[in-house]
């Protein structure tokens, strides 16, 4: 279902936190008031059942700015991340752009289309979790909870080898599950060392560094123009604030699986006065990348810095961003080939008596060549003339891709 122009710009109101959050400023509320009157100006259209759309979207809008109670619009991009219905974005009406809401938010509710029991939650000035719904009874039939609703055990899983993560935390408590290469990254540490020297010790794999792997992205990314930008495993915003300060893309939607580093993610884009003044519309949404929140066909850049290794379900995860990728939309990757973990591979196969572990409990996938990884990318729906990869230095592989 297309949305009306009125739909966009109500749902481009909802989807900017950091400009409405990172310098509260009564200014601010009055010339972004003037603008989006403007638009909804720019949208009168003829007919009577045209013009009552409009003036209910206006009072929509007028409720968002603090007129009163504020009305649904469907997000032009997000979806039920397991039907893949469209989702009607509702928020709590009051002022969300003077800062009068205070350092709690506004909370955004977003309910599937065709199932009102399916009810995803999230606030202004944290993140939309998509990753599953608010009240989810099939929760109540799982054999094991995940780690990552538990964030002092997380952390206390950073202490451990990875090797021998998986198999203390899987053998020794039956009620939680840990899958290294997805839950070693809920941990607070984690979130909190991410740029603070973690990343930057990428560089001994032949890593670029984040100013120069964020210019090849936006090389390869330039021709789709003024679009829809996924940073997906976005961990503490690293390359997203770069993106949303480049004022070259209409929406970026940050994405992450871990709370920790979504916060983490928030805190920096709030410390960051540049975002402020940026023109592109930024969310931050926790998900899955085995089942993307989005719909088919809509996004133009689809980013993934150094993050495939960390993807339990790799073949899942790229057929899901071909999905949601438009025609002649790129994605753009980096990642590390499995010669760079050879020790931590080694270590695994002598906890388990010589022999590979299972998959998801190894601590990160081990690409064990650039063949290996062109498979996985044609059998997710790529063409083999528009897959390209690149080995840089010892182990960093930088993958480009257009649908």
């Amino acid at each position: 279902m297309k949305c009306t122009l009125a739909s966009a710009a109500l749902a481009a109101l909802l989807s900017q936190p950091a400009v409405a959050f990172v310098a509260p400023a009564a200014s601010r509320a009055t010339s972004a008031t003037a603008h989006f009157s403007a638009t909804l100006e720019d949208t009168e259209v003829a007919g009577d059942a045209k013009e009552l759309e409009r003036q209910r979207l206006k009072q929509a809008l007028l409720g968002r700015l603090g007129g009163g109670k504020a009305e649904a619009a469907f997000d032009p991009v997000l979806v039920d991340p397991l039907t893949k219905d469209p989702l009607t974005l509702t928020a709590k009406a009051g002022v969300i752009l003077g800062g009068s809401t205070g350092s709690s938010g506004t909370r955004l509710t977003l309910r599937s289309a065709e199932d009102s029991d399916r009810v995803f939650e999230g606030r202004t000035n944290s993140y939309i979790n998509l990753l599953e719904p608010a009240s989810d009874t099939s929760e109540a039939d799982e054999e094991k909870t995940s780690v990552s609703k538990s964030p002092v055990l997380s952390s206390l899983q950073t202490l451990i080898p990875p090797p021998l993560r998986s198999i203390i935390a899987n053998a020794t408590n039956s009620d939680v599950e840990y899958i290294p290469m997805r839950d070693l990254f809920t941990s607070p540490s984690v979130s909190f060392a991410y740029e603070r020297g973690w990343r930057q010790g990428f560089a001994a794999a032949g890593f670029p560094g984040a100013d120069k792997e964020f210019e090849l992205a936006q090389e390869y990314f330039a021709p789709v123009g003024k679009s829809v930008l996924v940073d997906m495993s976005c961990a503490t915003g690293l390359f997203t604030r770069r993106f949303a300060k480049s004022n070259v893309y209409d929406r970026v939607i940050a994405c992450d699986y871990s709370d920790s580093m979504l916060t983490e993610a928030r805190r920096r884009i709030r410390a960051d006065s540049e975002i402020a003044s940026s023109s592109t519309k930024l969310d931050l949404v926790r998900c899955d990348v085995a089942k993307i929140p989005m719909k088919t066909d809509s996004i133009d850049a689809f980013h993934a810095g150094a993050a495939m290794h960390c993807w339990p379900e790799i073949e899942k995860s790229l057929a899901e961003i071909h999905r949601v990728l438009t025609p002649g939309g790129r994605y753009f990757a980096t990642t590390f080939l499995g010669t760079y973990f050879n020790g931590v591979a080694s270590a695994e196969r002598a906890t388990n008596g010589g022999a590979d572990l299972e998959q998801n409990l190894q601590a990160f996938q081990y690409f064990p060549s650039v063949d290996y990884l062109r498979d996985l990318l044609l059998d997710a729906g790529f063409e083999k003339d528009k897959v390209d990869i690149e080995v840089v230095g010892a182990s960093c592989v930088i993958i480009r891709c257009e649908k």
